[in-house]
Parts: structure tokens; C-alpha cells; sequence
């Protein structure tokens, strides 16, 4: 069976007006995550199992990344710096990098 792999085309962009505007959306994006870094806590504890999003450094929450997008969407539709996450229903612990093992394949 024979695969397509997709194709992948690099641009660099030097349009001074497109900089100027990806800068601008990256700096919503920052302000936007700032506040979710702010409310991490409270967000993880009361909206498990629920799709959020962040938009114009206000909450929102549903029940599928569609909704939660038209939520968010209709109530700050200038701001391109929004994001959505899903919160899992259980928490799950991180592994600490010191006790994981690398196996080499070489024999």
C-alpha cells in the first residue's frame, strides 16, 4: 500500500503589514494566556470534563470545542488571540524526567 505523506511548504513572510498584525495577534494571545495562568487553578478545579476557551481575558466553557467557540466567538469576535483547551475529567500527575528510563534499540 502506498502512502501520501502530506506536503509541507515553508514562506518566510516580510510583508511589514502582515508582521505588523501577526505581532498584534500574538500579543492578544500572550494577554489572553496570562489570564488563564492567573485562574489556572480555579478553571482546572470547577470545569473538569469541559471544553474552555479564552477570549478577550474572559472564561468561557461548554461542552465541545464548537460551542465553546461560538460562545467565545460571539462575545469578543475581534480578538484572533483566543484559545481552547479541554480540562480532563481526572487529574492526572506528571512524571517526573528523572525517573523515566530510555531504552536503547541498539544490541
Amino acid at each position: 500500500m502506498d502512502v501520501q505523506l502530506p506536503s509541507v511548504v515553508l514562506e518566510e513572510v516580510t510583508d511589514p503589514a502582515q508582521l505588523a498584525e501577526a505581532q498584534t495577534r500574538r500579543q492578544r494571545l500572550e494577554r489572553n494566556w496570562a489570564w488563564f495562568e492567573a485562574h489556572a487553578a480555579e478553571i482546572y478545579t470547577q470545569h473538569r470534563g469541559k471544553c474552555i476557551c479564552i477570549s478577550g481575558r474572559e472564561l468561557f466553557v461548554a461542552g465541545t470545542a464548537e460551542e465553546v467557540l461560538a460562545l467565545a466567538s460571539a462575545a469578543h469576535p475581534e480578538d484572533d488571540g483566543r484559545f481552547t483547551r479541554y480540562i480532563p475529567r481526572e487529574r492526572r500527575l506528571p512524571i517526573p524526567a528523572q525517573d523515566r528510563t530510555l531504552v536503547s534499540d541498539a544490541s
